[in-house]
């Protein structure tokens, strides 16, 4: 096995040099969204901020464009957007795979492996997989920045001799001076604290669940604090997890044993309301009175194997920048995409005043664009169309009767790859018209992803498409009354590679 790695990861880093190259020019490749150089990816794993570097590791393939022989894949950035691709982080190992979990900085040695007062160990915990047998978490730990990593010689540091017990988010409660663990019994839907002092002994505090979407397995979870939006000094917590194949969250108080609801527990609140996010998790490590920035993993289990991608499969969102706010009697989760996208923008265009009857075609041609769009909606439904070319199209619109937000890509491509894929092809929420009664649309479109966040980013979308190069075509549509569209701003992104 160790001649196998090290001829991959020979191979692997020969891949990355030649990206510029030969990589990132492909059909569907995004150019503003993480992708691997190479090879399967799934969930983000250990994302934490360690002495100026976002580090992300991803639930990697290293032999193939399919999953299986899970490891950590690892890439870092300054900005979030430009990502230095390295070598595998933590490999798979005879029977054991490497699934989901998260990275703490070890800044006071707590778990003694450190061998120089200088140094400032990170620490990965994550779930150790037998197929079949059992999950038990592990952890690892990196003496330089995360270039290389050691397998703890005691593991697990958790076991419960179950089959089903995953995906570890670790992180440091202040108030308390103590690790905390969140981790999930997937198929009992139910969410488990436990504590530590030095990441090595965990003790059970509380749980939480079932509660709100029990229809699919539970996984990756994560708990964190929040910024209430336009109240300084105001905080909330929330947790997130993934019931598979979508995700949800609840927003409460957590007191440093256990996590308290303040939403109804039968209804069901989603971080995205598309049919391509999940397992999203947020940075460790960020400096203090920073909001928390969450990144998902864009794909769907039901066809994720099967998307018409190559020589990679699968993106991550874009980093989004977390607060919440109180609606309706209700807490709500507000994203919005990081402060950073803004630096790829060039070629501003901005229209105002434009009245919709039927279609309204811009003269442009675009697969990487970010569009601002604000419109009064009328009649039945209006939006924007994407990917326009002839009567192919991704439809982001809004029905004014219902309340209702929606993305449908039943005509933006090719859909034959997985019959699944054709099914799950409209998916809609309920947005609220402002005060002002406009409907506010940030869009985001990379080749083969759009991500639409709508009124300051209170309901996000997020979708895969697979158009034609060609295709790339905008247009706004009204049906019904006419639509005023207010304004309407169009940029081209640079590409991050």
């Amino acid at each position: 096995m160790r001649f196998v790695y090290s001829c991959f990861l020979f191979i692997y880093c020969l891949s990355v040099k030649a990206q510029n190259n030969s990589f990132y020019k492909e059909k569907y490749r995004p150019q503003f969204h993480f992708t691997p150089p190479i090879h399967w990816m799934n969930d983000p794993n250990g994302l934490v901020y360690h002495k100026g570097e976002y580090h992300l590791f991803y639930q990697f393939n290293p032999f193939g464009n399919r999953w299986g022989h899970m490891s950590w894949g690892h890439a870092v950035s300054k900005d979030l957007l430009h990502w230095q691709h390295l070598p595998l982080a933590i490999p798979e190992e005879k029977d054991t795979m490497i699934f989901s979990g998260s990275c703490v900085t070890d800044v006071a040695n707590s778990a003694g492996f450190a061998t120089d007062k200088n140094q400032q160990p990170m620490v990965a915990i994550y779930t150790a997989h037998i197929e079949g047998k059992n999950q038990s978490q592990h952890i690892a730990y990196s003496l330089d920045d995360g270039r290389t990593w050691i397998k703890y010689n005691a593991n697990p540091v958790l076991d419960l001799g179950k089959r089903d017990f995953r995906d570890p988010k670790v992180f440091w409660y202040a108030p308390h001076r103590k690790w905390v663990m969140v981790v999930v019994y997937p198929n009992e839907k139910e969410i488990k604290f436990y504590t530590s002092k030095n990441l090595k002994q965990w003790n059970l505090m509380s749980s939480f669940g079932p509660a709100g979407d029990t229809n699919g397995i539970w996984e990756c979870p994560d708990l964190f604090e929040v910024p209430v939006k336009d109240q300084p000094g105001k905080t909330k917590w929330v947790l997130m997890h993934s019931p598979a194949p979508y995700m949800q969250y609840f927003i409460g108080e957590f007191d440093g044993e256990k996590f308290v609801n303040d939403n109804s527990n039968t209804k069901i609140y989603r971080p995205d309301y598309g049919p391509d996010y999940y397992a999203a998790i947020t940075f460790n490590g960020l400096e203090k009175n920073q909001n928390p920035i969450s990144i998902g993993w864009i794909n769907n289990w039901n066809y994720a194997n099967d998307i018409p991608t190559s020589p990679w499969k699968s993106a991550m969102s874009i980093p989004r920048k977390l607060c919440v706010k109180k609606i309706n009697n209700e807490w709500v989760l507000i994203q919005q995409p990081v402060e950073q996208v803004k630096t790829l923008r060039q070629n501003e265009m901005t229209w105002k005043n434009i009245t919709v009857t039927k279609n309204h075609r811009f003269p442009l041609n675009s697969q990487t664009l970010e569009l601002e769009v604000e419109f009064t909606a009328a009649g039945e439904t209006s939006g924007v169309r994407l990917a326009k070319d002839n009567d192919h199209f991704i439809e982001i619109g809004y029905d004014a009767k219902k309340q209702l937000l929606y993305i449908d890509r039943s005509k933006a491509g090719t859909a034959e790859f997985n019959p699944s894929f054709a099914k799950l092809s409209r998916y809609e929420t309920a947005v609220a018209a402002t005060t002002a009664k406009t409907i506010k649309l940030r869009i985001f479109f990379d080749k083969s992803i759009v991500e639409v966040f709508a009124n300051e980013g209170e309901a996000v979308m997020t979708a895969q498409l697979f158009p034609e190069e060609a295709a790339g075509g905008i247009e706004l549509f009204s049906t019904g009354k006419p639509a005023v569209f207010n304004m309407v701003k169009f940029y081209s992104l640079q590409s991050a590679r």
